[in-house]
C-alpha cells in the first residue's frame, strides 16, 4: 500500500514565502504602507574608473556629484552678464510709474517688480565677481536688441511722454514683453548651464515673472 507524502512543514513554509516575495515583486508597490523611495527620477550610468564597471547612481546621487562640480560655463557667464543688462532696463521703466501712471494697481506692481530685480541684479553681480568674471565682456558687447524682450530706444522714450491711461496700458504691452523675454533666457541657462546657483536664480525669474505676467495680463 503507497502512502501519499506530506510535504514538511518547513517545505510548505518555504513555498509561501516564495509566493509572497513573487507576489510583492509582481504587484504596484503603492499601498499606502509602503516607504517612498530615497530619491526620484530617472537613474544616470556613470562611467567607472580604468578597469572598474560602471555604477548607476540615483537621481540624488547625480545631483550631489553636479553639485560638487558645477563650475560655470559659458552660458551661465552670458546669461548672468545679460540678466544684469535686462534687469536695469526694467528698472527705468518702474521708475517713471510714479509720475506717469493713473492706476495705483500699475504703481504697485512697479514697485513689486522693482523689489523683486534690485536684489537679483546685486545677486548676480556678487556671483560674477564670486567666480571672478568682469559683469561685462567687453570683446562681446552685448546689443539690447539680442536680448529677447527688450524694449527698443524708440518705445523708451514713447513711454516717457505718455501718460495716465495711455502710459499704464504701454507700461504693460512693454513689461509683458520684457518679462516673456527673462523668462526665454532663464529657461535657455537651465538647460545650457552647469551651475546650480545660476539655475536656482533662472528658477527665481521664471517663478517670479510668470506670476507677474498673468497680473499684468489682467490689468490690461
Amino acid at each position: 500500500m503507497h502512502h501519499r507524502r506530506v510535504p514538511r512543514p518547513s517545505a510548505v513554509a518555504a513555498g509561501l514565502t516564495a509566493w509572497a516575495v513573487l507576489g510583492l515583486v509582481g504587484c504596484d508597490s503603492g499601498s499606502d504602507d509602503a516607504k517612498p523611495a530615497v530619491s526620484s527620477g530617472p537613474s544616470v550610468i556613470a562611467p567607472g574608473a580604468p578597469g572598474e564597471e560602471n555604477r548607476t547612481l540615483s537621481a540624488e546621487e547625480a545631483s550631489r556629484q553636479r553639485a560638487e562640480d558645477d563650475s560655470p560655463n559659458s552660458a551661465d557667464v552670458t546669461y548672468a552678464r545679460m540678466m544684469i543688462v535686462h534687469h536695469a532696463q526694467a528698472l527705468e521703466m518702474t521708475d517713471l510709474v510714479p509720475d506717469r501712471a493713473e492706476s495705483p494697481k500699475i504703481v504697485k506692481l512697479a514697485e513689486r517688480i522693482a523689489a523683486a530685480q534690485q536684489p537679483e541684479i546685486k545677486m548676480m553681480k556678487g556671483w560674477l565677481k564670486s567666480h571672478d568674471k568682469a559683469e561685462r565682456d567687453e570683446g562681446h558687447a552685448h546689443d539690447h536688441a539680442t536680448m529677447p524682450g527688450m524694449a527698443t530706444p524708440a518705445q523708451l522714450k514713447q513711454l516717457e511722454a505718455a501718460d495716465g491711461k495711455a502710459f499704464d496700458q504701454l507700461f504693460l504691452t512693454l513689461m509683458i514683453a520684457h518679462h516673456q523675454g527673462a523668462i526665454t533666457m532663464a529657461t535657455d541657462v537651465k538647460g545650457q548651464g552647469n551651475n546650480i546657483a545660476v539655475e536656482e536664480m533662472a528658477d527665481d525669474v521664471v517663478a517670479q515673472q510668470t506670476s507677474e505676467i498673468n497680473r499684468m495680463r489682467n490689468l490690461l
